[in-house]
């Protein structure tokens, strides 16, 4: 059975069941400040489990993309080792929120298996939930008599809190699960060893295929359980195990999931599967990343230094490294494997297919560049090396290569081996050790539990009508950080407050009491669709109502830069082309920054068209024309445009300011001229095909405009007033060009008539002519000299210096034939003197450079020259 039909034929199954098919979710998580991705099926749905939010339909099945890379879930350095490991993966799944419970999960998952998917009832055991003493929790007997029903008893197994209780995380909804094990070993294997000792054994023909959550208990911030007021079910299938099983191989890369990207892999590389365990591990590993890689592109997630973006960029030059190693591809490669991919999955997950030519192009400059650094690394290790005394490389040496210039340790710890050179991996690891630990420490935080105060299911968003209101505290919780100290957030039954999200900054204010006693808003943010503000104290009378007042200075500002880019937007694709799409957006009070696709750097003129056409909108005095809870399809047909990596309800609101009309949930002006301005201040790129403006309005233009005229008259008075202040700075220039060449022509005449006296000062040592000078020259004129004399004397060893502007340079010449009989390396010479000068610098075997920030070295410097020849 293909891949893309066990893939329907689980749909369609719960389909029948009275589920909605709903499609997968973003993995890029931008409501949920707990996760970076979507690490399980049931991230996308958390605002249900906890009761902030009420499903359309409380039976949904869906096939989720999650990646599994970091925190709690970390499957990576695992992926390529073994055959059923992932960084992404499909998770099938169905969902209950409290409608049906164990009876009916367990029923349908045993219906589906055994009779739909026809796998084997032998080849199958069940776990359910031991207990635990320390949460006062008994065995899950509800399960394991349902299962009775199916299976004989010999084949459910009982498991710990580790295999048999899920959790998303230290606090949150939690319960026993049921997880259903396949056998897939040959008959003579399993007649050796029963399947059941295997389960949970890490062995690659026993795998978990399926895990039934019941989703029952709360778990508090204090560790303790308490029962949620609905039971729900969330069920998680992994789909290329599925398809290893109905297709009859023994590895999740055998699938045509895979075996289409390996083969490509295979034609690309001119290397084979199966014949190198280094290969194949490579192969895999490759075949992996790229999908998630791919899948984090096109869901809008772009590689970068930071945060989730760090992640991708992680995954990505792994894969680089892996084929670098192993299959001996030095130059960008994996970007072509996206074709493959998006002929396999694009069907099923359209949004690869629509950003395809994005995500090739990304890939491959994120490739291209670190193939740079694995190239300057070669370099640096090299000379590590040559500066190591004994047979080993000390742990902090590789480790700075490893962390400044991203050069991964296991390449390090390959070529020193090949150089019969040993790595000091404890030394590295201890130095690793304390970064993390820093990096912990910096980040560190706890969060304590709700106090709830009114029970209060909706919480009313107002801030569309509204900048103030009279509320009601709901619940708070107290949260500390390394970074911001003890913090209180705080929900209300109603806010004006626009929590931060669709790129757009959280609204700042404050609340007052009936006392006047007054505690300033910080920040908003939205979590699992509740509304939290942020305070520094936690007001006094928790009990009474309160008066709470948005910054409305500030919400005007971030509501003009809003509006903003909507015409940006609009601009770039009438001016640019339609082929601009929106790739990221921060809106702030003070500027706004718009990612966009576009294969090449703004010109001029095309800058001052598009700021010429939002203007032109600003001065038209467009009105706001909104529409809340609309059906999507229906805003969709008006024309109006969804923006990529978002995640849309089934209703949404629609903003429009002439032709310009986009889905969006963030504050606007009510009519563009509020806008008064729209200046570009910037424009560049962020990764291949994408580009950034960043741009300001309103009250940010006006103190532009007023800096830049105080500059003008600044300038025009250090040019005397002139009446034409452009024609006097080029003259200016002019003048100053003229006179840099007339130096340069004095400084070279300046070295031919010393060359003389330098000469006579050469000193034989050992057969060489060896000099060691402080001239009073610039660089290009030590330069000059030495191959003056170099041209004329043989067996030459020269040490230049100079000092300029409080800065010290050395230059050093060694006649090529010394090079290559004394084994003299000029690169080398101006390293190890560098230090005296405290910085360093190389160059050619016969002639390099060093500079440095201490002139008071030279002298030293010029001293130690001599050892070289004697």
């Amino acid at each position: 059975m293909k891949s893309q039909d066990i893939r329907a034929k689980f749909l369609s199954f719960f389909e029948e069941k009275q589920h909605s098919i709903v499609p997968s979710a973003p993995m890029v998580l931008k409501d949920d400040p707990t996760l970076m991705f979507v690490n399980a099926g049931m991230a996308p749905f958390k605002e249900y489990f906890l009761g902030n939010a009420e499903p359309k339909n409380k039976r949904i099945t869906d096939s989720q993309k999650c990646l599994r890379v970091s925190g709690k879930h970390n499957d990576l350095e695992e992926v390529g080792y073994d055959t059923y490991h992932h960084t992404l993966f499909e998770m099938l799944g169905n969902w209950s929120f409290g409608d049906y419970f164990k009876e009916e999960a367990i029923a349908w998952s045993w219906e589906l298996l055994t009779e739909v998917f026809g796998i084997d009832k032998d080849m199958l055991y069940v776990s359910v939930f031991e207990g635990n003493k320390e949460d006062g929790l008994e065995m899950d007997t509800e399960a394991f008599d349902i299962w009775k029903k199916y299976i004989s008893e010999d084949r459910i197994l009982t498991g710990d809190k580790k295999d048999n209780f899920w959790e998303m995380g230290d606090q949150g909804p939690c319960g026993p699960c049921s997880e259903i094990h396949v056998d897939i070993r040959s008959a003579e294997e399993k007649a050796k060893v029963p399947g059941k000792d295997l389960v949970n054994q890490d062995h690659p023909q026993v795998v978990e295929i399926w895990n039934l959550v019941f989703m029952q208990y709360n778990r508090k911030a204090n560790g303790s359980l308490e029962s949620l007021p609905n039971k729900h079910i969330d069920t998680g299938m992994g789909f290329e195990r599925l398809c290893m099983v109905l297709q009859g191989v023994q590895s999740n890369y055998d699938t045509d999931v895979f075996t289409p990207i390996i083969k490509e892999i295979e034609t690309i590389t001119n290397k084979t599967y199966r014949k190198d365990e280094k290969v194949d591990v490579a192969i895999r590993v490759i075949a992996d990343h790229v999908r998630a890689v791919a899948f984090s592109i096109a869901d809008g997630q772009l590689p970068s230094n930071t945060g989730a973006g760090y992640v991708i960029r992680r995954i990505l030059r792994r894969a680089v490294r892996y084929g670098f190693t192993f299959l001996d591809k030095k130059e960008p490669f994996i970007y072509r494997l996206v074709d493959v991919l998006d002929k396999k999955m694009g069907k099923a997950f359209p949004e690869l297919k629509a950003q395809k030519q994005l995500v090739e192009n990304v890939i491959k400059e994120e490739e291209q560049s670190f193939l740079r650094t694995l190239d300057q690394g070669l370099v640096l290790l090299n000379r590590i090396v040559e500066e190591t005394k004994g047979d080993t490389v000390t742990g902090a040496k590789a480790f700075e290569l490893y962390d400044t210039y991203g050069f991964p340790i296991d390449l390090t710890a390959l070529i020193l081996s090949e150089k019969d050179l040993k790595l000091d991996e404890a030394g590295f690891n201890e130095e690793l050790q304390k970064q993390k630990d820093r990096s912990r420490a910096a980040s560190e935080s706890s969060t304590g539990d709700w106090t709830i105060l009114i029970e209060d299911d909706v919480e009313e968003f107002i801030g569309y009508d509204a900048l103030q209101a009279n509320v009601k505290l709901t619940r708070y919780r107290k949260v500390s950080s390394k970074k911001d100290g003890d913090m209180y957030q705080l929900v209300f039954n109603l806010t004006p407050f626009y929590p931060e999200g669709g790129g757009q900054v959280g609204d700042k204010g404050y609340l007052e009491d009936a006392y006047g006693d007054v505690i300033y808003i910080l920040n908003t943010k939205k979590e699992n669709n509740v509304i939290i503000h942020f305070t520094e104290t936690l007001p006094k009378h928790l009990n009474e109502g309160f008066k709470v007042v948005v910054d409305e200075k500030q919400r005007h500002r971030t509501e003009c830069n809003h509006t903003a880019t909507h015409l940006l937007h609009q601009a770039l694709r009438s001016i640019l082309g339609t082929h601009v799409e929106q790739k990221g957006s921060a809106v702030h009070s003070k500027y706004l920054r718009f990612d966009f696709s576009h294969f090449s750097k703004l010109t001029e003129d095309e800058i001052r068209d598009v700021e010429s056409f939002v203007n032109a909108r600003i001065n038209g005095k467009i009105p706001l024309v909104e529409k809340r809870n609309i059906p999507k399809e229906e805003a969709i047909a008006a024309g109006a445009m969804s923006l990529f990596g978002e995640k849309y309800g089934d209703t949404v609101r629609s903003i429009q300011f002439g032709q310009s009309i986009e889905l969006c949930g963030g504050t606007h002006v009510k009519n563009t001229a509020d806008i008064w301005h729209f200046k570009i201040v910037s424009e560049g790129a962020v990764a291949a095909g994408i580009r950034r403006i960043e741009a300001i309005t309103s009250d940010a233009v006006k103190d532009f405009y007023s800096e830049n005229n105080r500059l003008f008259f600044e300038m025009k008075g250090l040019l005397n007033n002139a009446k034409e202040p452009i024609k006097a700075l080029q003259n200016l220039q002019e003048e100053n060009t003229s006179l840099k060449k007339q130096i340069e022509a004095l400084l070279k005449d300046k070295a031919k008539n010393i060359k003389g006296e330098l000469k006579s000062e050469l000193t034989e040592i050992n057969g060489i002519q060896f000099l060691a000078k402080k001239l009073d020259l610039d660089a290009a004129g030590l330069k000059d000299v030495a191959f003056e004399l170099g041209g004329e004397v043989e067996n030459l060893f020269l040490l230049f210096a100079t000092e300029n502007e409080g800065k010290a340079l050395l230059s050093c010449y060694i006649s090529k034939d010394l090079v290559a009989s004394k084994g003299l390396n000029a690169g080398q010479v101006v390293r190890e003197l560098g230090k005296f000068i405290q910085g360093g610098g190389g160059g050619q075997p016969f002639f390099a450079t060093a500079g440095g920030k201490n002139p008071e070295g030279i002298t030293q410097a010029l001293a130690e020259a001599k050892k070289y020849v004697e």
